[in-house]
């Protein structure tokens, strides 16, 4: 299972999302991005900076 806590790219922020492959976890991010936090655009960079944050789920609960 992957793993996005957006708080890792937008501090304070408590939401993630849970999938079983990056590219729907990356879909969830844009979503919440948009609705939650006011992005309009969505570059290439900010899809980067999400991708570059998903991690495997049993990873992040040892660490």
């Amino acid at each position: 299972m992957r793993l996005f806590e957006c708080g890792s790219l937008v501090p304070g922020c408590e939401w993630h999302t849970r999938a079983n492959d990056d590219a729907e976890v990356v879909r969830r991010a844009v979503e919440h991005m948009r609705s939650a936090h006011g992005e309009t655009m969505i570059r290439e960079s900010m899809v980067d900076h999400i991708k570059e944050r998903v991690v495997d789920e049993k990873a992040a609960d040892a660490a």
